[in-house]
This record gives C-alpha cells, sequence and structure tokens, in this order.
C-alpha cells in the first residue's frame, strides 16, 4: 500500500464515530493498578490481621490474595483475546452462557455493585479532604456527601470529554498512590533497618491470640480481596486498548505482581511502628501510621489516601460506564446507553447513569451494609466466569485463543473460589441470600424488557422519543464499526455457543441515521 493511500486510510479511521483506541500499554497497567489501590490497602489491613490472628499469618493471606488474582487475571488474559469485546465479565458469560446469566450479573454490577462501590470511594475521598478542618470531630455528614457528588460530578464531566483527559488523570494519580505507598514502605524499611521490627520476628509473628479457623481464614482472605478488587477492570475496556492481544496479558503480568508486592511490603512497613493491638484499634491505618513516624509531616497521608480514592473514582466510572455500553450494545439495556459523544467518541449517556445512580446511592445514607450484600455478588461473577472458560474449552477446542492457560490455572481458582464462598455462606448467610436476592430481581426485568417481544405500540413511541431527545440534548449517536475488527468479532463469535440475545427494545430505523 502507499504512502498516499496509506494515509487516507489513516484519516477516515481518525474521523469514525467510535470507541478510540487510546489505552496503551502504560495506561492499561494504570487502569489496572489505580482500579486495585483505592482504599482498601489504608482500610484492610485492620480486617485481615483480626481474622487472621497473627502479623505472620496475616503476611501470608495478603501474599496469597495476590496469587489468587494473578490465577484470576491468567484466565481472563485468556477470555480477553479469546473474545476480543468490552464488558468484561458480563460480555463473556453472555456470549459463552447466554442472555439471562449476562443479564443477571449486568444487572446486580449497574443496579447496586459498582455505584455502591463509587459512593464508598466518594465518601471516603469526602472525609480525608475535610479531616484536617475538622479534627476533633467528625466532618459534617451535608459536607460529606456535598463534597463527594461534587467530585464524581467533575470526574463524569471529564470522562464525558476525553477519554484522553481520563487517562491521563488515571495516569497521574496512580502513579501518585504508588509513591504514596513507597513512602510509607521507605519509611518502614528505616524502622526496620533501625531494629523495630519485634512484631516481625517469626518467634512473635505467629503467636495466635487464638487458634483461627477455617471460616476465619476464609474471612481474612475475603478482606484482603476487597484490597485487590478491581483486578479485572480492564477487560471492561478491552476495544480501547491499542493491540489488546499484546497489551492485554502484558498489563495484567505487569500489573498484578507488583501490587502484590507493594501491598506486602506496606503491610510489613505497617509493622515495623506498629504493635497487632496499635493496628486493630486504628480506623485508618496509615493516617495512624504516619502520626506515629512523619511528625510535622503526617498530613501528606490523609492526602494521599484523597489522591488515592480521587483516581480511584476515576477508574470506576470509566470502567462502570464500559459495562452500561456493553450491555445496551447487547440489548440488555436501553439502546441509547449504546450511543457515543459525536465529536468527542466518549458514552456519555453511560457515564451519565453511572454518575446519577451513584448520587442516588449517596444519598440514601449508610453504604456499608450494600457493599456487605453485593460483595457476594462480585466474588460469584468471578467464578462463573471462570467456570466459563472451562465451558467453552469443552464446547469449542478449536476456536483460536492466541493465550491458552494452563488448566490447572482456572481449576486452582475454581476451587479456592468455592471454599471461600462456601465458609462465607456458611459465617454469613443472610448477608449472602440477600446478595442472591438482589441479583435475582434482574430475573422478571429479563424477561419482560427483553424476552417479551410483542410489547405495546405506545411503550415503543414512549422509548423512541425519549431516546430521540436523549440524542439531541448529549449530542450522541450509534457508534460506527472497524469493518476490519467487525469482521474479526464475527467470525470468532460465531465459534462461541451463545445464546443471541433479542433487544431490549429495538431501535427505530430512523434513529441509525
Amino acid at each position: 500500500m502507499g504512502d498516499g493511500a496509506k494515509r487516507k486510510k489513516d484519516d477516515k479511521s481518525s474521523d469514525r464515530v467510535t470507541l478510540k483506541k487510546e489505552i496503551g500499554l502504560l495506561s492499561a497497567c494504570a487502569i489496572i493498578i489505580g482500579n486495585i489501590i483505592g482504599s482498601g490497602i489504608f482500610i484492610s489491613p485492620k480486617g485481615v490481621l483480626e481474622h487472621a490472628g497473627s502479623v505472620g499469618l496475616s503476611l501470608i493471606v495478603w501474599v496469597c490474595g495476590g496469587g489468587i488474582c494473578t490465577l484470576g487475571s491468567m484466565c481472563y488474559a485468556e477470555l480477553g483475546v479469546t473474545i476480543p469485546k468490552s464488558g468484561g465479565d458480563y460480555s463473556y458469560v453472555t456470549e459463552i452462557f447466554g442472555g439471562l446469566v449476562g443479564f443477571l450479573l449486568l444487572w446486580s454490577a449497574v443496579l447496586i455493585m459498582y455505584p455502591t462501590t463509587l459512593a464508598v470511594i466518594a465518601l471516603t475521598f469526602a472525609n480525608y479532604v475535610l479531616q484536617p478542618a475538622f479534627q476533633d470531630c467528625l466532618p459534617p455528614y451535608v459536607a460529606t456527601r456535598l463534597l463527594a457528588t461534587i467530585c464524581v460530578l467533575f470526574l463524569t464531566w471529564v470522562n464525558c470529554s476525553s477519554v484522553r483527559w481520563a487517562t491521563r488523570i488515571q495516569d497521574v494519580f496512580t502513579v501518585g498512590k504508588l509513591l504514596a505507598l513507597v513512602l510509607i514502605i521507605v519509611v518502614g524499611l528505616v524502622q526496620i533497618c533501625r531494629g523495630h521490627y519485634d512484631a516481625l520476628r517469626p518467634s512473635t509473628a505467629f503467636q495466635f491470640s487464638e487458634e483461627p479457623s477455617v471460616g476465619q481464614i476464609a474471612l481474612a482472605f475475603l478482606q484482603a480481596s476487597f484490597a485487590y478488587s478491581g483486578w479485572n477492570f480492564l477487560n471492561y475496556v478491552t476495544e480501547e486498548v491499542v493491540e489488546p492481544r499484546k497489551n492485554l496479558p502484558r498489563a495484567i503480568y505487569i500489573s498484578i505482581p507488583l501490587v502484590t508486592l507493594v501491598y506486602t511490603m506496606t503491610n510489613i512497613a505497617y509493622f515495623s511502628s506498629m504493635t497487632p493491638q496499635e493496628l486493630l484499634a486504628s480506623n485508618a491505618v496509615a493516617v495512624t501510621f504516619g502520626e506515629k513516624l512523619l511528625g510535622m509531616f503526617s498530613w501528606v497521608m490523609p492526602i494521599s489516601v484523597a489522591l488515592s480514592t480521587f483516581g480511584g473514582i476515576n477508574g470506576y466510572l470509566f470502567t462502570s460506564s464500559r459495562l452500561c455500553f456493553s450491555g445496551a450494545r447487547e440489548g440488555h439495556l436501553p439502546y441509547l446507553l449504546a450511543m457515543i459523544h459525536l465529536k468527542n467518541c466518549t458514552p456519555i449517556p453511560a457515564l451519565l447513569v453511572c454518575c446519577i445512580a451513584t448520587i442516588v446511592i449517596l444519598c440514601i445514607g449508610e453504604t456499608h451494609n450494600l457493599i456487605n450484600y453485593v460483595s457476594f455478588i462480585n466474588y460469584l461473577s468471578y467464578g462463573v466466569t471462570i467456570a466459563g472458560l472451562l465451558y467453552l474449552r469443552k464446547k469449542n477446542p478449536a476456536l483460536l485463543r492466541p493465550i491458552k492457560v494452563n488448566l490447572l490455572v482456572p481449576v486452582s481458582y475454581l476451587v479456592f473460589w468455592a471454599v471461600l464462598l462456601g465458609f462465607s455462606l456458611y459465617s454469613e448467610p443472610v448477608v449472602c441470600g440477600l446478595g442472591m436476592v438482589i441479583m435475582l430481581t434482574g430475573v422478571p426485568v429479563y424477561f419482560v424488557g427483553v424476552q417479551w417481544k410483542d410489547k405495546p405500540k405506545w411503550l415503543y413511541r414512549a422509548v423512541e422519543k425519549v431516546t430521540y431527545v436523549g440524542q439531541k440534548l448529549c449530542y450522541v449517536v450509534f457508534p460506527q464499526e472497524d469493518p476490519s475488527e467487525t469482521e474479526l468479532l464475527t467470525v470468532t463469535m460465531q465459534a462461541v455457543p451463545a445464546l443471541q440475545s433479542s433487544v431490549f427494545l429495538p431501535p427505530p430505523s430512523a434513529l441509525s441515521h
């Protein structure tokens, strides 16, 4: 192909109204690291130590937790290049098991899981920003909600304006939160070099106040898993990754071991300056650590946590909006959410839905109970997705798999997953049961919204009018497909035994112009 023809092709590609491939390897790593490292590492050490019962076992839990995430991420790398679609768990489960199972994951994620997680992270951000102004008391309820809402609105505007801006924010704040953790690690290592490592000596590290049961160890892993959650988020934006078959697995293999190392070293640093009793008494471990060792610079820790959570909000908005976009494109959500801005090529309707749902949950009040209910759904979706990998291998052994992990990897993950969820059900049956109820409320919605074909004409007209108004307000259209990528995706999907999902409400031809 000549230079002129190639340049012409590139110009046409850049003019196409579609989600742009602007996520390189660095930004891909930043998305994974930025979504994993949020408020968890500053909160979870207390819960892990409480359930593990000793310093030594808690450190083993942190290392093994990272190892389990690595096994899961290797499976997701195979799925991501075998089914090259954005949407993560939802897209894979829909293609493998059919529309109903995929819709239930989508329903619970969009309705509760991600808005609630966003709300909690935003409230953590607001609390740490306001804490210096209210040193002797908790920040006012209204002030924290207002600041959290402003933060969510601002980052929604950034994500609506430009994918590049959103990924740059993710890059910068990921570097910032890593530097904050590096500061903790360096200060901790200095303490160890000075001989302050009594809690880390093997003779004392494995002294148990009482022998932990298998159920308690399972709960310790759940606490650590909360800090590691987000490891699968790059799979939600596969279609925006540059050369996903190369960069998706590379980003996973770089990011997960790095986060595991940082988390383990951070916990070692905590124990270099705090006794187990002091750590258990602290509600904000990093802040307590800063107050003990940084003296007049202790203000660095609250700011670091605030920056970390700010980047976490941006990452969750970016990825959860792509989940809404993917669900609408499959026909499981109103098709307005599958449209993107004509100039900015960002999924504005999907971003607005995520923003509004988060603000509603912020206004409800207590969100921590909701987090407990939906954490069960989160781990359930991981297991169902990786079980889908095994099912797909059995049904389509000849399917092109640029990455194919050893069979022991998904099997080992599923064994751990089954044990963890089994003991979770045994320890907290009410919480897990309510999580299942939230998920199963999507069954009637699926049959009415997706399966029921002969809906009243007035309903179609109403949705058509709302969609038209939404298009006008948001300046959005359906994305144009890249012919080469569409051909590749079609060939891949024909080999997958999916139940083709019907559209939520079929788009009238007039709206495709």
